[in-house]
């Protein structure tokens, strides 16, 4: 199939390789001209794993192009993809759908032939009603149908999200575009996975509804983290002993310090916004949300107590800035808040990351950047793991004791067994279990 996909970030590039990859001819539409030049010249935007082979593999294999060309790829296109941001509007929390409509109406005047509109964006309930009736409008005698496709791609894994997915929610009641998605899709039949046609609507929510319920269970095994401080008991073997029961699962049940990124954080917001709108409010997830907000900033005060409840003019070393380990990503990363609170108390704060250090600069002023783990820890009063990057996984713990003014260390993901951390000669402070020295 001819496909376009309009919007070249996250959702847009890895879903239009992906597509090309299967043996749809792609073309990925972008407005910013640098970008599409870069992205031609094998450039990415954005990090993650895997992606810049698969590029360069369908461009050269002539399945995929960028271009700034709206109305020239959507002209071709059978199937035409909305995939553009969805940011938080200033002021109330409601998604920025003004990128959706904007495509929309751009979609509309330059149809040819019929084709499927998919929404891909992560967009409220009633947004495809509103997609539709932009082409309506604007395009009455086209032979259009609006579709939902909500994308589930875990930023760092969305390659293989993409291509062997748990299941492909497609909202359309209409048998035409039914039959056009499932074409669509056709190469993922033999992975077997799902395809679960629904109502329109009910494809928009069940995106909010997936990333507010693992929000969820992240908030909620971190309030169980701090309870088990406070008792003696171990958050470990709490996450263990309830995700081995099969109606829970062990999955997002790793306690830390707070969600962040480009989804959970806009899409419970976005939730919260549409509840209230329609007089149907969401309490837990209403709590969800002020729990974490809060908890990333508790991690602050966590490593301040950690040096005896004084950080002025001590210097802290944070390893792993970026708010999940794989991506570049710093989108409300629990990092930003943490920095925010040292600084407030007067420390001096080193950072290292393996990716996300172009990204962090902009948003963390005298944060002091380094080239390696060891270059942050040299002369540190702390070191503090705050994302579990594979490269972070296995320090030389001994040599970080030898360069570090004082031997705090702080495990905020709980990679790092006490013992060892002991063993090399630091103090150990971790999530969810008691401090040991």
């Amino acid at each position: 199939m001819r496909i376009a996909m309009i919007g070249t970030g996250y959702v847009g590039l890895v879903s239009g390789a992906c597509f090309s990859d299967f043996g749809h001819d792609v073309v990925c539409v972008d407005k910013d001209d640098s970008k599409i030049a870069a992205l031609e010249g094998g450039v990415m935007p954005i990090f993650e794993p895997g992606l810049a082979q698969l590029v360069e593999r369908n461009v050269r294999g002539d399945r995929l192009s960028f271009t700034t060309d709206l109305a020239a790829a959507v002209a071709e296109a059978e199937a035409i993809f909305i995939a553009v941001g969805t940011p938080s509007r200033r002021g109330d929390g409601h998604a920025d759908l003004s990128h959706v409509f904007a495509a929309t109406r751009e979609i509309a005047e330059a149809l040819k032939r019929p084709a499927v509109v998919v929404t891909k964006s992560t967009v409220p309930v009633g947004t495809g009603d509103e997609v539709e009736r932009i082409i309506r409008e604007t395009a009455p005698q086209a032979k259009a149908w609006v579709v939902s496709n909500p994308e589930f791609l875990r930023e760092g894994a969305a390659i293989e999200d993409f291509k062997r997915p748990d299941r492909i929610v497609l909202g359309t009641e209409e048998e035409e575009a039914a039959e056009m998605m499932r074409e669509v899709y056709r190469p993922l039949y033999l992975n077997r996975a799902p395809l679960l046609f629904t109502s329109r609507r009910t494809a928009e929510l069940i995106k909010y509804a997936a990333n507010a319920f693992l929000a969820t269970k992240i908030t909620f095994i971190n309030e169980i983290a701090d309870l088990c401080e406070c008792v003696g008991a171990d958050v470990q073997d709490v996450s263990r002993g309830i995700g081995l029961d099969n109606r829970i699962g062990s999955k997002f049940l790793h306690a830390g310090p707070g969600y962040g990124g480009s989804c959970f954080p806009k899409d419970t917001l976005a939730l919260l916004k549409t509840a209230e709108d329609h007089q149907a409010p969401l309490r837990i997830v209403e709590s969800v949300v002020k729990v974490n907000d809060a908890r990333k900033r508790a991690m602050g005060r966590k490593i301040i107590q950690a040096l005896g409840g004084e950080a002025r003019g001590r210097t802290i070393a944070l390893l792993g800035l970026t708010f999940k380990p794989n991506t570049d990503d710093m989108r409300d990363a629990p990092s930003l808040s943490i920095v925010q609170a040292l600084q407030d108390a007067g420390a001096k704060v080193r950072g290292y990351d393996p990716e996300g250090m172009e990204q962090a600069r902009p948003l963390m002023p005298d944060v002091e950047f380094c080239d390696s783990p060891y270059q942050a820890a040299e002369g540190a009063d702390a070191v503090v793991l705050v994302t579990e990057w594979d490269v972070l996984r296995a320090l030389d713990l001994q040599r970080l004791a030898i360069s570090m003014a004082q031997p705090n260390f702080v495990d905020l993901r709980n990679v790092y067994p006490p013992e060892d951390v002991l063993a090399a000669g630091l103090k150990w402070y971790g999530v969810g279990r008691m401090a040991r020295s």
